[in-house]
């Protein structure tokens, strides 16, 4: 079965064909995909699902949002802004690989659709296929979120915008040569006194030279 003219993500024996598909559109593909966790709240501790986006090509994540019922309504909402023409995340994209998770409905994807941002829905209990966005969610809850106890909804968000930012512009990635992907002024410094950067308590760090 074909999904939005093109092959479905592999059942495969075509393994050619994926990854050709992947290297052809490299730089027009995104991905999505639900994280949880749970914080304490007045009626007890509760699970959060967490709705993060990542563009392949420069592995660029944005937390799109966080609640504890992320119902149809929520998930065609997301789609609107991650989709707006000015500001969305997705603007310039085509294609957007999702697992088949039943919160990403047919009218989330028609949603997607509407706006040229083709839905790629990848076969049963295959994470490999959206490996960089699961290695992203395995950093988060590794590095961050399982080290943490969190009381409300605000101090959740808090800890995860952190951590996303110190994601994009303090930690180095393996996969991308070692390089911050979104490198500041200091970076390249070769002089001046060496200083950490600290996050949430000193849970994260970031050592970098600060100008002469």
């Amino acid at each position: 079965m074909k999904a939005h003219g093109i092959d479905p993500a592999p059942d495969r024996k075509r393994q050619g064909n994926w990854k050709e598909f992947l290297s052809t559109h490299w730089d027009v593909l995104a991905s999505v995909d639900f994280t949880t966790i749970g914080a304490w709240t007045k009626k007890g501790l509760v699970n959060y699902y967490l709705l993060f986006f990542m563009e392949l090509a420069t592995r660029r994540v944005h937390l799109a949002g966080l609640t504890m019922h992320p119902d149809e309504e929520w998930l065609v909402q997301v789609a609107r802004n991650m989709t707006d023409a000015e500001v969305g995340f997705l603007r310039g994209k085509r294609y957007l690989l999702m697992d088949r998770d039943g919160k990403f409905s047919e009218l989330f994807r028609g949603t997607l659709q509407a706006v040229g941002v083709k839905p790629v829905r990848l076969p049963p209990r295959s994470p490999n296929l959206n490996a960089n966005i699961e290695r992203f969610m395995r950093s988060l809850k590794e590095e961050c979120l399982d080290r943490m106890i969190f009381f409300g909804e605000k101090s959740l968000q808090a800890a995860t915008v952190s951590y996303v930012d110190h994601f994009l512009r303090e930690r180095s990635h393996q996969g991308m040569d070692n390089r911050l992907l979104i490198p500041g002024r200091e970076v390249g410094e070769k002089a001046g006194e060496v200083m950490c950067r600290e996050r949430l308590g000193g849970l994260l760090g970031y050592y970098y030279r600060q100008a002469a």
